[in-house]
């Protein structure tokens, strides 16, 4: 087993591991895209997961069949690992897919969490993240409240939100939530100083797209993105023994407001490499600066 670096996650007193594991991929069949993982896949990529160290799992309950087989597959691991999961997702199954949305409304937090503790094989969810929404909706339905009474019940330890701006700073000053997730890479860096700012307050900072907000080696490719990094020449960054999925990891890690990132491979041998990449620890500070202005002078020409 590998011992990957770890990190406090804000006030919650975890020590997570500074690579956690997203498992949206592990939603099957029936809901989006084309990445269909079977039973078998599914379980052996969690309990490779675990095997490997890593300590961290975050799902969601309109992630398709990803809360029910983390309970079938590894809810007899339960202690092994930091439990993160949604609420706000208000779904029904189509024919071939998932139709998904997020309403605020009690009722549909409450049967999150019922059906999320049914399906997680679990008696408390670890961290019970928002799904989006906005400050002011979350406090006029009641459901800031409402999550404190499941937390006072003992159903729930912390709470925290997954968004992004501009929503994500009156949710933050709101003061209320004791870990935020959001979208961040260095080529896709809108949320820097806000993780700063969330981590110097005592916050627990998850990153996603850690990868998948990466350049050409992502397993999921966005051509915005690659375009960004070949205009930023950042191929001639990489040592020789370096690809770019590795450059874009360990460029997250090395965001200091940045306490883990979660990356949702479905590939037993990409999930090596990610965990090889995070033991190498962050970049040297000259380096980080010189892809930050490589980017910046991308994104923004005229202010370069």
């Amino acid at each position: 087993m590998a011992m990957l670096p770890r990190h406090e996650l804000g006030r919650t007193g975890f020590q997570v591991t500074r690579l956690g594991y997203g498992s949206m991929g592990i939603r099957g069949p029936r809901t989006w895209g084309v990445r269909v993982v079977s039973d078998a896949d599914a379980e052996a990529i969690l309990n490779a997961v675990l095997d490997e160290g890593i300590n961290l799992i975050d799902t969601a309950p309109d992630y398709g069949l990803s809360e029910e087989r983390i309970g079938r597959f590894i809810g007899h691991r339960r202690a092994e690992f930091v439990l993160a999961t949604k609420c706000g997702c208000d779904y029904h199954q189509a024919d071939d897919h998932l139709e998904m949305t997020h309403t605020w409304t009690r009722d549909v937090v409450q049967r999150n969490l019922e059906q999320s503790l049914q399906r997680l094989r679990t008696d408390v969810i670890d961290l019970l993240q928002f799904h989006g929404g906005d400050a002011r909706t979350l406090q006029q339905q009641g459901l800031i409240d409402l999550v404190r009474k499941f937390r006072e019940q003992g159903l729930v330890r912390f709470i925290g939100v997954s968004s992004t701006l501009p929503e994500l700073t009156a949710l933050l000053d709101l003061n209320v939530f004791d870990t935020v997730q959001l979208p961040y890479s260095c080529l896709a860096p809108e949320h820097r100083e806000l993780m700063q700012q969330a981590a110097d307050a005592g916050v627990g900072v998850i990153v996603r797209g850690g990868i998948a907000h990466g350049g050409p080696d992502a397993e999921i490719q966005r051509e915005a993105l690659n375009k960004i990094w070949n205009a930023a020449r950042l191929d001639e960054l990489l040592s020789p023994d370096m690809n770019r999925a590795e450059f874009i990891l360990r460029a997250t890690l090395s965001h200091p407001g940045c306490h883990t990132t979660i990356v949702g491979t479905c590939n037993l041998i990409h999930l090596k490499e990610n965990i090889a990449a995070a033991m190498q620890g962050p970049f040297p500070e000259t380096l980080m600066e010189e892809i930050q202005r490589r980017v910046a002078a991308v994104r923004n020409p005229e202010g370069s």
